[in-house]
């Protein structure tokens, strides 16, 4: 590392524990560093690079954004972008409105402000949001507490207020899900952070009937597992359900910072002007690239590539485990997947860094493959024979 990369590290808060290298730029699948090595990518900037690098659709829609001049107007105007957008994400769900912000621990912040003025409408002491083991959905107050992390947690408590963690069981949840006092539970179709856990289909219907039953909303949250990456558009459309609130955020904008909330009018109806804010959020600039995502995205032969392929990697990854005694067993869906290995996340990471392969951890001994979209089976079979050898 040389002297300024160093001061310049050194400079940047510690939140982060940061591969070596320095990444200087990006073609296809593969990210090169400083000293032209290549690393396949089966991280996609943790969910967010759909598309690759230099994808030269994604390059002209952010030059063709640039055009009018418009980055940013703030929200007290009008831009067609953003209503543009917001009408493709509501045709292509539940949704009847849609609120933009800049992430996803946003998306879900603002999911929560929405659900409590929605409840608070139907009953006084109605608040009350709850969560299930081995959900992550984000680190700010609200959000943190709704994320079964103690590490995480410990050192930032208190934390925000009428917000719980329950098992993923249909029976406990059936005694704590009070009509009175909770207004809405919140699931990640695919528990990203937490393990890569697939939530079963036959759970996720128990949920949403018994949510309904009690007039509680069900806030799905696929910021991490939506936009195509298990093979359909939304996650929650493979259980057959209907949330009442949904929050998107990693891939929408092609790598620019964005997110959203969606919801029926029935929610929307009870929020106001003033209840809630953004600065950022749904751009002229950022919602001009993140039309064209949608449209690549959304395009049936790109679902059912990662749906045909995603099958391919889990059958490879299946394999691997079959052979290794260093894997004890293989999760996922469409291109998203957990490994579970003996020796430490960490370790695997790092030795799969230096055979060209970049791979992330979803706990202590857990590894994480979040490839591109776009990528193709003879690169995802060279990223599983790397995998192998760095597993050991």
């Amino acid at each position: 590392m040389t002297t300024a990369i160093a001061a310049a590290t050194d400079a940047i808060l510690g939140t982060y524990r940061r591969a070596p290298m320095e990444l200087v730029r990006g073609a296809g699948v593969e990210l090169f560093d400083a000293d032209g090595k290549a690393y396949l990518d089966f991280v996609a900037g943790i969910a967010v690079n759909a598309l690759g690098y230099g994808d030269a659709g994604l390059e002209k829609a952010m030059r063709d954004a640039l055009e009018d001049g418009l980055v940013h107007v703030s929200n007290l105007y009008r831009t067609a972008s953003g209503e543009r957008l917001s009408a493709k994400l509501v045709e292509s769900s539940f949704a009847d409105r849609v609120f933009y912000c800049n992430s996803g621990a946003e998306a879900n912040e603002g999911a929560f402000k929405i659900a409590r003025r929605w409840a608070r409408a139907q009953a006084p002491a109605k608040h009350e949001i709850i969560a299930l083991r081995g959900a992550f959905h984000g680190r700010l107050f609200g959000t943190l507490a709704a994320t079964d992390r103690p590490q995480y947690r410990m050192p930032f408590r208190p934390l925000a207020g009428g917000i719980s963690i329950a098992e993923r069981d249909l029976g406990e949840l059936e005694g704590m899900l009070n009509p009175e006092t909770v207004a809405a539970v919140i699931v990640e179709p695919v528990q990203g952070e937490g393990g890569v856990r697939v939530i079963e289909h036959e759970f996720l219907r128990g949920l949403r009937a018994l949510t309904k039953e009690r007039n509680i909303l069900l806030i799905v949250d696929e910021i991490q597992c939506g936009y195509g990456r298990t093979g359909t558009f939304w996650a929650y459309e493979q259980a057959g359900i209907t949330p009442d609130i949904l929050t998107v955020a990693k891939p929408m904008a092609g790598g620019l910072p964005m997110g959203a909330v969606l919801m029926t009018q029935a929610v929307a109806d009870a929020m106001q002007p003033g209840d809630h804010g953004t600065t950022f959020g749904g751009g002229p600039f950022v919602t001009s690239v993140a039309l064209h995502v949608f449209d690549r995205l959304y395009d049936p032969a790109l679902l059912q590539h990662v749906t045909d392929n995603g099958a391919w990697l889990g059958t490879a990854l299946q394999a691997l485990a079959d052979r290794s005694l260093k894997v004890r067993a293989v999760r996922g869906v469409g291109f998203i997947w957990g490994i579970d290995v003996t020796d430490a996340a960490k370790d695997v990471v790092a030795r799969a860094l230096d055979l060209g392969l970049l791979i992330c951890s979803a706990g202590e001994h857990t590894i994480r493959l979040l490839p591109p979209l776009v990528m193709q089976r003879a690169d995802l079979a060279r990223g599983v024979k790397l995998l192998s050898e760095a597993i050991g």
